[in-house]
């Protein structure tokens, strides 16, 4: 018994090892400037790195993760063509009883195994700035982790560290073109609809989405700016006064509504002639809106709704019609 425990306990720190090292590598590639194929390359890294990480978890609390059908008492085990046992890929290992992985965590690694599936086929060329918040929460929730597993000894903190940016944000850049501009339509209504699918409190956690405001530190003396980043309380005066400078360019969870209240902001607006039938319907038809790469709505169980930016949207087309509504 206390070989098999031993064989146990060595093949998880063997599969522990080769998750480390698939993360470091995927951290790696992603902050090395002479790569273009940062996220695509992160994504499929990253993944391995979290399932070998739950097949080491695993192994050692003795939970099968192998596929199996049950015959009796017997298990007959599945095997590849080559005659390998199939094991658990990363969504089964999420999708188990005894994962151990949070609703939010795992919602970020479920958004980048669907983003994985999306880009096999297809060339992208703004997912490294688009999707970076997601990326970092993915490396961070890894290595939380792997501590929390294996121990402290087993994280990645003292191997990483801040990673020099030659980037300045000036005024003409954050005017600039968004960097979703590149992304393909079919990825852009893949991350609104798994975005959309999701709660307020889902969708803002950091868990899911690492976000941080940036703001440039101006000191009166030397040594008060040796950090980059420097972290505050989010309720402290100072966080308060960042706050009043970003205003409301917090991303939250976006209101929805059906085409009767549409119609109802509309004729608010001062267009009473405007009408569900037929006048919303052509307008919609017109404009392509029901495609969730643009952003004006969603499909929630069957149901599509809209968001405040069609209302304006309509609101604009109206005016743009003379007194045709009015």
């Amino acid at each position: 018994m206390a070989t098999r425990k031993r064989t146990v306990g060595s093949l998880a720190i063997e599969l522990l090892a080769k998750s480390r090292e698939a993360a470091l590598s995927a951290i790696r590639i992603f902050n090395d400037p002479h790569v273009a194929f940062k996220s695509e390359t992160f994504i499929v890294l990253m993944v391995i790195a979290w399932t070998y990480l739950l097949h080491a978890h695993y192994r050692r609390k003795s939970v099968e993760y192998r596929y199996y059908t049950q015959l009796g008492k017997k298990r007959r085990f599945d095997r590849t063509k080559s005659g390998a046992y199939k094991y658990w890929e990363l969504e089964r290992c999420l999708n188990d009883k005894a994962s151990p992985v949070d609703k939010d965590a795992a919602n970020n690694l479920r958004f980048l195994i669907g983003l994985r599936h999306e880009i096999e086929h297809q060339m992208t060329r703004s997912l490294d700035n688009y999707m970076s918040g997601r990326f970092q929460a993915c490396a961070m929730n890894y290595n939380e982790y792997v501590k929390k597993l294996f121990g402290k000894s087993y994280g990645l903190d003292a191997q990483l560290t801040y990673s020099i940016q030659f980037l300045e944000l000036t005024q003409e850049q954050l005017s600039g073109p968004a960097p979703q501009a590149d992304v393909p339509e079919r990825l852009r209504a893949y991350i609104a609809q798994f975005d959309a699918d999701l709660d307020h409190d889902a969708y803002n956690s950091p868990k899911y989405s690492y976000r941080l405001l940036f703001k440039r530190k101006l000191v009166n003396r030397p040594g008060q700016a040796d950090r980059v980043v420097e972290f505050i309380d989010p309720n402290s005066e100072a966080a308060k006064a960042i706050d009043k400078e970003y205003w409301v360019h917090k991303e939250v969870e976006r209101a929805k509504f059906k085409p009767s209240h549409v119609v109802e902001q509309v004729r608010a607006a001062g267009f009473n002639k405007f009408r569900v039938q037929p006048d919303h319907v052509d307008m919609w038809k017109a404009e392509g809106a029901k495609n969730p790469a643009k952003g004006y709505g969603v499909q929630v169980e069957g149901v599509w709704y809209w968001y405040d930016s069609w209302i304006k949207r309509c609101i604009e087309l109206c005016s743009q019609a003379g007194t045709k509504y009015r």
